[in-house]
């Protein structure tokens, strides 16, 4: 699926792998998440063959916070926390106040909600705090983040 920005309007394309493989190689660096060419706007192509053929059954939304002396430590901390979130590779929004993560797989999410306060502490916070906030269906789909925001950011 080729998901494109035109005019305004969000549209689902339905195309091979191998086709927008081709074609992004030939327009644009493909690890660049969001390019212009010729006023269509390609979103983070990874992202979406990442979640090719899966329900998202599965969001957390984790806000991580480090207990440290100075506001750069505990940016630099929260900064870790992120860049391990997003080494998941599972689709992730960051916001002011927390991150949200969705999968299709809920057991998952929770071991990266565990691993969050690890990697606090091993970036050197002796105490950590985290909010977690969890939707789960085991038998259907969770609000994906897209759904959820991306008429707020046209």
């Amino acid at each position: 699926v080729l998901l494109l920005y035109y005019k305004k309007r969000l549209r689902l394309y339905p195309l091979s792998r191998a086709l927008v493989w081709t074609v992004l190689d030939e327009i644009y660096d493909i690890t660049t998440p969001l390019s212009m060419y010729r006023g269509v706007l390609f979103f983070d192509l990874l992202r979406i063959f990442r979640k090719e053929g899966k329900i998202m059954k599965a969001s957390i939304a984790i806000q991580v916070l480090p207990q440290v002396d100075s506001e750069d430590e505990l940016i630099r901390i929260v900064d870790e926390v992120i860049a391990y979130i997003k080494s998941s590779g599972l689709n992730c929004y960051v916001g002011p106040f927390e991150t949200t993560i969705e999968g299709d797989s809920y057991d998952q999410l929770m071991e990266i909600a565990a691993n969050c306060q690890k990697v606090a502490i091993n970036a050197g916070c002796e105490s950590v705090s985290a909010y977690v906030k969890v939707v789960y269906t085991p038998d259907g789909e969770v609000l994906t983040i897209d759904k959820k925001v991306s008429k707020h950011h046209e």
